[in-house]
């Protein structure tokens, strides 16, 4: 069976290639912008479902892994920061705090139902020094991640613990549910 993931994200793309399975990419077309009021969970579920749909609808023989992630502090959304300046400001509004870290995965098909799976990560940031914020952003250049940060890289030393049912959610991708989902899509996965 064909499949698609809708991400060029290199991240998701080297955490899909560990289940073994051959996958192409595709950019899906889809509004990234919440809905006023939107709860963050709420967010990246939607989002990860409709970039799956979306992609389905233009590969008729394929299934398609759509999947979304977004910080959440004080009940606000932390995207991508974009800039070293947005990245040393969400740093600084995270030094010394729990932030959790929601990710979606959704698979679908153009003609079936879309299955969907949710995980929520606990980051326990440390307190962090500016110098220590300017250092790490500069040396690992963290502006494509939500969060500001890159788990599965330095950025693991600005924490204090994680708390996580699976470990590379925080990455992009939730690989148990990823995989729990393909199976169930009819995958053979160990």
């Amino acid at each position: 069976m064909r499949l698609i993931l809708a991400s060029t994200s290199p991240y998701r793309q080297a955490l899909l290639a560990r289940l073994q399975l051959p996958f192409e990419t595709a950019r899906p077309e889809a509004d990234e912008t919440p809905l006023p009021g939107e709860p963050p969970m709420e967010m990246v579920v939607r989002l990860a479902e409709t970039k799956a749909a979306a992609v389905a609808a233009q590969a008729l023989d394929a299934w398609v892994i759509g999947s979304d992630q977004t910080a959440e502090l004080d009940g606000d959304p932390l995207g991508k920061p974009g800039d070293r300046e947005r990245a040393i400001a969400q740093l600084e509004a995270m030094s010394g705090r729990t932030v959790a870290f929601h990710t979606a995965v959704a698979i679908a098909r153009h003609d079936g139902p879309v299955l969907a799976a949710r995980d929520t990560t606990l980051v326990h940031f440390r307190e962090l020094a500016p110098g220590e914020i300017a250092r790490y952003v500069d040396a690992e250049r963290p502006l494509d991640c939500a969060g500001s940060f890159k788990s599965e890289g330095l950025g693991i030393a600005l924490f204090a613990a994680i708390e996580s049912r699976d470990p590379t959610a925080l990455i992009g991708l939730p690989l148990i549910e990823t995989a729990r989902l393909l199976r169930e899509a009819g995958y053979r996965l160990p």
